[in-house]
């Protein structure tokens, strides 16, 4: 009997300290036999080196390509998460923004808002329809608990309003097209019910309304445009040569569009002006029963009582189109969050797995360092050196990604540049947080390595 060989091709020396007397006293030999050693000798001395050492050098091979391509998916796992994190925390700082945008309008969760169906006849006799219209906001008004009503060509943020050329009388330039301004046609009370702020002048009356006096009312963004001040814009004539208004008030900017976008410069005409096309008039009343079931079937009475054929539609609070006008950014938001965490949870595993392959590969080496006196700190800054260095390789691709493909995103974006450095230097030292702590685990497992078992260790 004798101790089995080692596979992988043994040399001559390898054999004759194979085969020392210690191993022959534990199988119960007091001797080693000299034509035993030879006929072994001859025996496994046939095996060349050369098997072995290639065998070995096709394993480290793979291995080395193995790790290689495990270092190349965590670097660009790194990177993704970065861009995706990067894209997420512009949207945050959007939304942020948003949120504490002045939209122009007070409280719009108190103001309840619908539209009537109005039967054709009645549209060509323009009269007849506001004297219907100011019928209902007389039968809304006496709702308890109602503070103000009025009626209009669109709601704000409702994206029906009208867009058109509108001239300025001192500021007309030859041959070239006015600019277009944002339309509505209101009727008095319309700001008090919505909230918009008086900045300069009055707001229409039913005086103005019924006897069809030449008036018009704009946005402060557009006073500011032609007459930097608000106040000096009363007075000036607007609308076009054959037909000019006079602005008796400035209000307010609106952002109709959108918190996402600026304010439009708006001009507001009477509801009686004779070329308006009222098919849909569009009704809102402030209340704080606003949005509730009773409150909606007082109004439904209200209007049924001066014709019971008008049919309501768009039954929804002002604060219902605010949040319809963020919705496209809080989904952008929801979903680059969602996908730029789960990115850096699959770089956090991707890199706590090859460090981890790393410890376990080098554990012979982490054994020897030990044994000739290396400490557990120069252990664990080693592996958190490998791992910080793949981050970071990871970080730079990402940060040149992200501000290559943050451009696409500006049309979202909302009081923030898409290069923001804040953003950037946010999710950087994230990362790098998240990517030390995937390391500092296989780090501190290398720490705790025994030299004996290490060396030991094939």
């Amino acid at each position: 009997m004798k101790c089995p060989p080692q596979p992988g091709g043994i040399s001559a020396m390898r054999l004759l300290r194979f085969y020392d007397r210690s191993c022959w006293h534990r199988m119960g030999y007091k001797k080693v036999p000299l034509l035993h050693q030879l006929a072994d000798l001859i025996r496994y001395a046939g095996v060349r080196e050369g098997t072995g050492l290639r065998e070995t050098g096709r394993s480290v091979s793979a291995s080395r390509e193995r790790h290689r391509t495990s270092n190349a998916l965590v670097v660009i796992q790194v990177g993704l998460a970065l861009v995706l994190l990067v894209s997420s925390g512009l949207m945050i700082r959007t939304f942020q923004a948003l949120i504490h945008v002045q939209l122009g309008f007070t409280a719009p969760a108190e103001v309840e808002t619908f539209h009537i169906h109005v039967p054709p006849e009645m549209i060509k006799a323009p009269e007849r329809l506001v004297r219907m219209d100011q019928a209902i906001l007389d039968n809304i008004e006496a709702i308890p608990g109602v503070s103000s009503a009025d009626f209009s060509s669109a709601v704000p943020m409702d994206v029906g309003a009208d867009s058109g050329p509108v001239q300025v009388e001192d500021h007309m330039l030859q041959g070239q097209l006015p600019p277009a301004r944002r339309l509505f046609w209101v009727s008095p009370s319309f700001f008090r019910t919505m909230g918009i702020p008086t900045v300069a002048g009055r707001d229409l009356t039913w005086d103005d309304v019924l006897n069809k006096r030449p008036l018009a009312i704009v946005s402060e963004n557009l006073a500011r445009e032609y007459w930097h001040n608000p106040s000096d814009a009363l007075g000036k004539q607007i609308g076009n040569p054959k037909a000019w208004r006079q602005i008796v008030g400035v209000v307010g900017n609106v952002y109709d569009d959108g918190t996402s976008r600026e304010a439009p410069a708006t001009v507001y005409w009477p509801i009686m002006d004779a070329d308006v096309f009222l098919g849909q008039p569009a009704f809102a009343i402030r209340s704080a029963r606003a949005g509730s079931q009773a409150f909606m079937s007082e109004i439904r009475q209200a209007v049924w009582s001066v014709d019971p054929d008008l049919p309501l539609s768009a039954v929804h609070t002002l604060d219902y189109y605010y949040r319809k006008s963020r919705a496209r950014v809080s989904f952008m938001l929801v979903m680059l969050s969602f996908a730029g965490g789960m990115a850096l949870l699959l770089g956090a595993i991707g890199l706590y797995g090859v460090i981890g392959y790393s410890v376990s590969q080098r554990t012979h080496e982490i054994g020897i360092r030990m044994a000739l006196g290396g400490q557990g700190e120069d252990i664990l800054r080693l592996i958190l050196g490998q791992g910080t260095k793949l981050a970071l390789i990871g970080v730079a691709i990402g940060i040149a990604a992200a501000l290559g493909l943050s451009r696409f995103l500006s049309g979202l974006l909302y009081g923030v540049k898409p290069t923001d450095p804040l953003t950037f230097l946010g999710v950087t030292i994230m990362i790098v947080l998240v990517t030390l702590l995937a390391c500092y685990i296989p780090a501190r497992r290398a720490m705790r390595v025994d030299p004996m078992v290490a060396l030991k260790y094939e």
